[in-house]
């Protein structure tokens, strides 16, 4: 049994820096659109944030880090803070202390704070590699949404789930989905990363500078997901991880009646690498 020593952390941040105005959680209700099941889909009410915009270049907001927001410093190179723009309460980022780019490679050290996190607090974990992937910040972060045990990571978690039981890939784009065999160790991490890499041609941290192609992580407990992509936007829809793990947000821009008529599973598809 996890001690949720970070999640009750991050409750205790999350209510001192919502008193000082450092947190803006986003404003959200849930669209019950038929035929989405399992997609959750939901509506931002509130303006949409800096991070969802398009435009130049912005200042790093990790860089320094706002520290009302900080949750824990994990030793020796990196940062647990809440989201500043939460999608839930105690949303979480891992991020370095120093500059590293989000369009690199992970390296030995991130997956090594992330496990460290790991063996206290599960959830769904996920990670945007660059702009065309749906990252918001240039700054290296992994995001956590903690989750009960026995809680299902995300929407799509039981179908990733069958899909390792009858090892037979369900969907057209490039992706690869691998089973966890060390979820509190988190010592599978790196080795599931670079594989998937070299299966979905990303390129090798030994012999690239950084990877080929904009690309998602997921993975909870139970399995490990990388998908290869190939633009952020479609039909209006700012895609990132969380649109592959099931969930969707409709913003100003969105084109919903799109969305009824195609459904997500060709949303993904259009955001996605084709499979090869």
């Amino acid at each position: 049994m996890r001690a949720e020593r970070c999640w009750q952390r991050a409750r205790e941040v999350t209510e001192r820096a919502r008193r000082q105005g450092a947190l803006v959680p986003l404003d959200t209700c849930i669209l019950p659109v038929p035929g989405m099941e399992p997609f959750v889909v939901r509506e931002l009410l509130s303006s949409t944030p800096r991070h969802l915009r398009q435009g130049g270049p912005r200042p790093n907001p990790f860089l320094p880090w706002d520290r009302p927001l900080q949750v824990e410093l994990l030793e020796p190179a990196h940062v647990l803070l809440l989201n500043k723009y939460p999608v839930q309460e105690a949303h979480l980022l891992v991020i370095t202390r120093d500059w590293r780019p989000q369009a690199g490679w992970i390296e030995a050290s991130d997956w090594q704070a992330v496990a460290q996190v790991g063996r206290d607090t599960g959830g769904l974990w996920f990670f945007n590699s660059g702009a065309r992937s749906g990252a918001s910040q240039p700054h290296r972060h992994l995001q956590l949404l903690p989750r009960r045990p026995g809680e299902p990571s995300c929407p799509l978690a039981p179908l990733f789930l069958e899909q390792l039981e009858t090892g037979k890939p369900a969907w057209s784009w490039a992706y690869r989905l691998s089973r966890r065999s060390d979820p509190l160790g988190g010592s599978d991490l790196a080795d599931l990363y670079h594989a998937h890499a070299r299966d979905l041609e990303l390129g090798d941290p030994g012999r690239d500078s950084e990877p080929l192609h904009p690309y998602n992580l997921l993975f909870d407990d139970d399995w490990f997901l990388t998908v290869r992509r190939v633009r952020e936007h479609g039909a209006g829809f700012s895609v990132n991880a969380l649109g592959f793990a099931g969930f969707l947000l409709i913003t100003e821009g969105s084109d919903r009646s799109w969305l009824e008529r195609h459904g997500p599973w060709v949303l993904l598809k259009n955001v996605a690498a084709p499979r090869s």
